[in-house]
Order: structure tokens, then C-alpha cells, then sequence
């Protein structure tokens, strides 16, 4: 089984709700981004194997296959496949998954895996919406209590005994973090700059648009709960609801030999997990845990002249801050990439080797 490599990784600023990237069709979103991956990498387009692109929004401007219109408008060769996956907020995560594991069993070389959501064109919840019927059959409301992710947060929040005050200095971290990321030009590599603008003044985006850098423990406290009355968890500790798109490009070493790509890491493992549905924020712990085994790893272990980067990132900070193992392999992360930790995935899990 050969390595898989990262050849590059790219994105979009991240837009908030009705922000900068609200006019822009989220397939020509998620183009640019395809587009720019390949550019960056020097890979010619016709050498993609296949596109997977994750996407939970699947409704709409983002139904029949965003992946396939999305490498359409980004004029990849018309013999390129492109899939687009459903699973939740790890979507586009999977796809690096997935895409791995097509290059390790021989039956690709170059993969792209990316992801787009335009939560301002598509509101969150519009693919269940859609109908005909709804998602839930009463055989499966009948085993479980489905919630929605919030009132998750709240739940987890309660059993293992957080205060509104350590998820509000958890969020406050993020946020700083992300800002310090921001200013030291951390991020300006992977940031695909967009057009953006009407009424023929455009500009040029190029800067996340949701970090609040200057938010303060006071200002956090005064914000009411977002889900529940009496509630703990906030818009200051909740993850933002956003528009934007990835990409990162996978080869194989044989391909990237040939290609000449250069490598920026290497995939040592991956792993995905099923948690349970009404408690579903805290799947990435069994997963990161699942991650570590199969690469012979502790959390801060790192194998020699190597790092690693395990992916544990939060919807809300009562995910990441209970139990304080969870909270230790956040702090293992933010601690080597300030801002890492600011962004949205779910329970599955790449561990990279630099």
C-alpha cells in the first residue's frame, strides 16, 4: 500500500450569512476553488482521476450533483467523474477519506476532495425541508430522541457539568487564536481571494469574514442562549453559520513523481466513527481515539523528524470542552496552529504527517 500525498490545500475566504459571498452561485463557488487547486499545484486538469466534493445542503442550487456542474464550470475535461457525498458535517473530510483510500487500493493517482456550503442560498436544513415526507420515520423517533444539534450541545454541556463561563472563554480563545492566525498571514496561502461586489464596484475577498478577534469575556456574557431558555450555550461559543468552499489535492507518490507535484504532507491515517445520534457532538473523541490506534500514535506522540496534526474541530465549545480529554486534543492542535480550531467537522478524522 503506497502513501497517499497532500499536494495542496486551498479555500475561500469564509463568508457569514448574507456576507460577502451571499450573490455568488455556490456552484461557481465551489469552482473557483476546484480550479484554483489544480492551478496552485501545477496539476493539469485532464490528470484528476476524480473529484469528491462534500456537501450537506444537497437541495436547490446545490442539488443534482453540486461536484459534477462544479467541474463542468471549472472546465475540467468532460471524462472527469465527480461525486458528491452526504455525511453531515464531516462531508467534506470523508471526501479526503474516501479519496485515500481509492489512491492506496490503485484505482486512482490524483484525487480532488473538497466541500461546499452556502448556508445564505441554502439554508441549513433545506435538503430535509424538500420534501416529499421527512427524514425521521416514527421507527427511528421511536428509538431516539432526535434534536437538533443545539439542544445536543446543551446536553452534553449539562452531563458533564460546564459553566457558561469556561464555554465562553473556550469560544474567546477561538476567536483570538483565529485573529492571531489571521494577522501573522497564516492563512494567505490557502486562501483563494473572490470577486465579489455589484453595481460595478467589486472587490477583491480575501479575509474571513466571522472572527472576533476583539470580542472580550465581557461582551460574550451578555449574549442570551441560541437554544434553549436558561440556556449555556451562545452565538459566542456556537460555530458560525457560513457560506464557502475547499479543496486539496491528493496524488499518489508515483504520480507526483511523474507530475512533478510537490508534497506538503502525507496521509498516515484515517478513520471514521458512529456515535450516538442525540449526543452526536461528541463523535469526534471515539474517532480521534480510533485515529491514534491505527496509526500506533498517542496524542502527543510524533514519529521521528514528523508531526502531526489530528483533526478535531468543534461545532460548539461544549463539544471541544468536555470531557477534558477532548478539550486536551483541542489544545494539542490550537496550540501548533493557532485558528485551527475555528471551523466546523464532525466525526471523522485524517491524521497528516509533515
Amino acid at each position: 500500500m503506497g502513501e497517499v500525498l497532500i499536494v495542496d490545500a486551498v479555500r475561500s475566504p469564509v463568508g457569514r450569512r448574507n456576507g460577502k459571498l451571499k450573490d455568488i452561485h455556490p456552484v461557481n463557488l465551489a469552482a473557483k476553488v476546484l480550479r484554483a487547486a489544480a492551478e496552485r499545484a501545477g496539476l493539469p486538469p485532464a490528470r484528476v482521476d476524480h473529484i469528491l466534493m462534500g456537501c450537506v445542503g444537497q437541495a436547490g442550487e446545490q442539488s443534482l450533483n453540486i461536484a459534477r456542474n462544479s467541474a463542468l464550470v471549472a472546465d475540467f475535461p468532460l471524462d472527469v467523474p465527480a461525486v458528491t457525498l452526504d455525511f453531515q458535517c464531516g462531508s467534506s473530510q470523508e471526501a479526503i477519506n474516501v479519496g485515500t483510500s481509492l489512491i492506496r487500493a490503485g484505482d486512482a493517482d490524483v484525487v480532488i476532495a473538497a466541500g461546499i456550503e452556502s448556508l445564505t442560498r441554502v439554508p441549513l436544513g433545506s435538503s430535509a425541508r424538500q420534501g416529499p415526507g421527512e427524514p425521521f420515520p416514527p421507527e427511528l423517533r421511536a428509538r431516539f430522541n432526535l434534536v437538533h444539534q443545539g439542544l445536543s450541545a446543551e446536553m452534553i454541556a449539562s452531563e458533564w457539568g460546564l459553566t457558561r463561563e469556561e464555554l465562553d472563554a473556550y469560544g474567546l480563545r477561538s476567536h483570538r487564536l483565529a485573529g492571531q492566525a489571521t494577522e501573522e498571514g497564516r492563512f494567505v496561502r490557502e486562501i483563494v481571494p473572490i470577486e465579489v461586489g455589484a453595481d460595478g464596484e467589486p472587490e477583491l475577498f480575501s479575509r474571513d469574514e466571522g472572527i472576533r478577534a476583539d470580542t472580550s469575556l465581557e461582551k460574550l456574557a451578555t449574549l442570551e442562549p441560541s437554544f434553549k431558555e436558561g440556556g449555556l450555550i451562545t452565538a459566542g461559543s456556537s460555530s458560525q453559520i457560513s457560506d464557502g468552499a475547499a479543496a486539496v489535492v491528493l496524488a499518489s507518490e508515483p504520480a507526483a513523481r511523474e507530475l512533478g507535484l510537490t508534497a506538503r504532507a502525507r496521509v498516515a491515517a484515517t478513520a471514521a466513527v458512529g456515535d450516538d445520534p442525540v449526543m452526536m457532538l461528541t463523535a469526534p473523541i471515539p474517532a480521534t481515539r480510533k485515529l491514534l490506534k491505527k496509526a500506533g500514535l498517542r496524542l502527543d506522540e510524533r514519529p521521528p523528524s514528523r508531526s502531526q496534526r489530528s483533526e478535531d474541530h468543534g461545532h460548539v465549545a461544549a463539544r471541544a470542552g468536555a470531557p477534558r480529554w477532548a478539550l486536551r486534543s483541542a489544545d494539542h492542535v490550537l496550540r501548533r496552529w493557532p485558528g485551527a480550531g475555528h471551523a466546523d467537522r464532525k466525526g471523522v478524522g485524517a491524521l497528516l504527517s509533515f
